[in-house]
Order: structure tokens, then C-alpha cells, then sequence
């Protein structure tokens, strides 16, 4: 119906030219009941849609059907959104993001948005993020799930920086990283230094014998005394070492759930260099507690030297390219490091519960 001035009734006063107060506001009255009724009889009938809209609707649905169907051939994942006997996943992408094609968020039920040339790793850990978000949600989850699609092209990243199991992009990362990052860990680990290195000493005067609970890595002294290996704490050594252990378990960000965690005294003679290498992934920080640091060691990350000092701490980015070396006298003994992984502080709570799901070391 169309509505215009002509049919709102005025009244006499008005038209005579009488310009009172309780006139105008008289006025100013059936004006606001007008615009009051309009508007409502304007509104659309709950459960239909306006009529533009539904055109639009529909006009963007077939162009989207057509594009991802030839002939009666369609898509699989045109088949699952058609189908009333499947629940769908929660989406957490708009309609817009879907047209511009950014949306890296619509979870689905098959690998028809996952790069058919990723590795059989890549599948793997993507499959799990799938399960992950059927019993949880996919809130949170799209730099997990845009790292997973960008597996394909790890090889493509610069030299520097190169993790050989997963990216999570847009995370900041620089090869050393301030005390600031993790405070609260790192003068916990420093304040049991004394007891920390204590109990290395225990356990290494009883000899280096994989019996023991060791494993060497190298004819010049390499070895690690594991506490916590791939996720998994090992019994025998933590019992060896029960306030270590008690520290590690005091820490806030220490990765024990997951097979990118671990933590152990790591040994290197002198005259050994470990080659360049990269680490599994950015999503954590290597901690360094120096435990006896001889002269002429030093560790480079991504091309910046650092030196061990007892009873401090380094954070160090593995996923950056870097090399350890101990080039002192045969007789100043071992470099011996506590070694403990910690959560690389850009990474989401509801992230590191997904990577503790996916990386858990019962899959």
C-alpha cells in the first residue's frame, strides 16, 4: 500500500493557521504514530523472505550449482549441503567470505577443499583436525586450518625458516626470543637450578648406558637423558630425577600432551658440531637452561650466535635454521643444557588443544 501525506487526517487548527504549542505537539504526534504504523506494516512475515532477497537468493544458488555441476553430475560437497539425512558441521564462514573465496573456515566432510597433492602426514593430521571439530568446534581453528591446506607448499618457504612437519602461518617468530615471552617458566626453571643440576649430576656419575636411561646420539659425546620424549614421559628417568620432574609439571606452557613436547638433559663433548638442521614446527619455543657451559659454545638461529650462561635461560625457535657447536679443550667436559619445550606464546588456548588432539602420541 502506498502512503503519503494526503491521508493522514489533520487537525482543523492546523489548517486554520493555529500555531499553539499544543497544537505543534499534537502534530509532532500523529506524525510519530504514522511512521510508527508503517514501519510495521512494512515488516517482513516471520518465515519469508523478503521478495528481493529471495530472487537474489535463489539467482546466486543456481549460479553456484552451475558452476559446480556438469549435467547431472554434480560435486560432492554440493551433495552433502543438499542432503536433509546428514547434520552439518558448524560453520564459522559467512556467505561473503564464500563469494570473495577467502573463507578457509567450512569445515567438510571429505577432502574435497584439501590439496589432492598433500602428503599422506598432511592428510593424516587434516583428518584429525575434521574429528577434533565434530566433538568440539571449529571456533578458533582457521590458522590450523589454513596451515594444513598450505602444507603442500612447505618447500616454498625461505630458507631460514623451514619446519619439516607444520607451518602455522601468521605467527610471529624471530630465532631468539625475549624473557618476556614466557617470564613465568623461565624463573621457575631458574630458581631450581641448583636442584636441577644436582640431580644431572647424580644420574650422570652413574655412567652414560642406554641401561641407564640414556641415548646416544653421536661418537663425541652426544647424548640426552630424556624426561619427557615425544609427549610421553619416561618413568624410570623421571623418577631418577623427581624434583625436576616437579618443576616441569609446574610450568604453565610446557608441551607434555602432544609428540611435539619433550624435555631432557641434552650433552655435547667437545670438538662436536651438530649440523644445520630445522626443527618440526614453529608452533613452540625451545628452552635452554645452561647446566655447565665451558667455554667456546655457542649455539647460531638463523644466523644469530648465542652462548649457553649457567643458570639462565635461552628461548630459542627451532623451526629456524641453526647449529650447535662446542669447540673448547678436550678437557673442559660436556656442554649439559636442560632442554624443555615450551608453547609459542602467539598460540591460542583453543589451538594448542587442537595440536594436543592431533599430535597426540597415541595416534
Amino acid at each position: 500500500m502506498h502512503w503519503s501525506m494526503n491521508t493522514l487526517p489533520l487537525p482543523p487548527y492546523v489548517e486554520l493557521g493555529v500555531h499553539s504549542l499544543s497544537g505543534l505537539l499534537l502534530t509532532l504526534l500523529l506524525l510519530f504514530l504514522w511512521h510508527c504504523y508503517r514501519m510495521g506494516s512494512d515488516l517482513p512475515i516471520p518465515g519469508h523472505a523478503h521478495a528481493g532477497k529471495l530472487k537474489s537468493g535463489l539467482r546466486r544458488s543456481m549460479m553456484s550449482r552451475s558452476g559446480s555441476c556438469a549435467g547431472t553430475k554434480c560435486s560432492a560437497r554440493s551433495k552433502l549441503l543438499r542432503s536433509d539425512q546428514i547434520t552439518p558441521f558448524i560453520s564459522m564462514e559467512t556467505e561473503e567470505d564464500e563469494e570473495q573465496g577467502q573463507g578457509y573456515l567450512t569445515p567438510v566432510l571429505s577432502h574435497a577443499l584439501f590439496p589432492a597433492q598433500a602428503s599422506a602426514e598432511a592428510k593424516k593430521l587434516y583428518a584429525a583436525l575434521q574429528e577434533y571439530a565434530k566433538r568440539y568446534s571449529w571456533v578458533g581453528m582457521g590458522r590450523i586450518h589454513k596451515g594444513l591446506c598450505e602444507q603442500v607448499r612447505l618447500n616454498d618457504h625461505s630458507a631460514i625458516q623451514k619446519p619439516h612437519l607444520f607451518f602455522l602461518p601468521d605467527v610471529p617468530s624471530v630465532p631468539f626470543f625475549p624473557r618476556d615471552a614466557h617470564r613465568h617458566d623461565i624463573e621457575v626453571l631458574e630458581a631450581n637450578y641448583p636442584v636441577i643440576l644436582a640431580e644431572f649430576q647424580a644420574v650422570y656419575q652413574r655412567g652414560i648406558d642406554s641401561k641407564l636411561g640414556w641415548t646416544c646420539l653421536g661418537p663425541k659425546g652426544q647424548a640426552v637423558f630424556s624426561l619427557y620424549n615425544a609427549g610421553v614421559c619416561v618413568a624410570g628417568n623421571c623418577r631418577s630425577c623427581p624434583r625436576t620432574y616437579r618443576t616441569l609439571l609446574s610450568l604453565r606452557t610446557f608441551i607434555s600432551s602432544n609428540s611435539l613436547g619433550s624435555a631432557g638433559f641434552w650433552l655435547l663433548g667437545p670438538g662436536a658440531t651438530l649440523g644445520s638442521s630445522y626443527g618440526p614446527t614453529n608452533t613452540r619455543l625451545r628452552c635452554h637452561l645452561g647446566l655447565q657451559t665451558p667455554p667456546l659454545c655457542e649455539l647460531v638461529v638463523g644466523g644469530e650466535p648465542q652462548c649457553w650462561s649457567e643458570g639462565h635461560c635461552l628461548l630459542v625457535d627451532d623451526s629456524f635454521l641453526h647449529t650447535v657447536s662446542h669447540k673448547g679443550p678436550p678437557d673442559a667436559g660436556p656442554r649439559v643444557i636442560l632442554s624443555v619445550d615450551l608453547w609459542h606464546p602467539n598460540v591460542a588456548a583453543a589451538e594448542r588443544q587442537a595440536l594436543d588432539f592431533m599430535f597426540s602420541p597415541d595416534l
